[in-house]
């Protein structure tokens, strides 16, 4: 079954590859771009396969937060603490 992921991410070094980050991105599924670093994607991929293979994409201090609006899941890498802390505390169902 096809999920409807929502992906956001920042790429924060100075020589950012969006390039190899967007081809992530629609390497996923169908997709539509909202926004300059969000994306809907149908995917047959789950939050965190979908957040891994973008990490796969990325450089280490990049961060990314998918959330799987099918299953009400998300996932994420390198988002701030107090952001992880708070959506761990509040999310039902967060990915590993």
């Amino acid at each position: 079954m096809a999920n409807n992921l929502h992906i956001s991410y920042d790429l924060h070094k100075p020589d950012k590859n969006y390039d190899r980050v967007i081809a992530a991105v629609k390497s996923l599924g169908s997709w539509a771009k909202i926004h300059y670093s969000y994306w809907y994607v149908k995917s047959n991929l789950t939050a965190a396969q979908a957040r891994d293979a973008m990490k796969a994409a990325m450089d280490a201090n990049d961060s990314v937060y998918v959330v799987d609006a099918t299953n009400n899941s998300a996932a994420w890498h390198n988002i701030s603490p107090d952001a992880a802390q708070f959506i761990s505390g509040k999310w039902d169902k967060i990915a590993a």
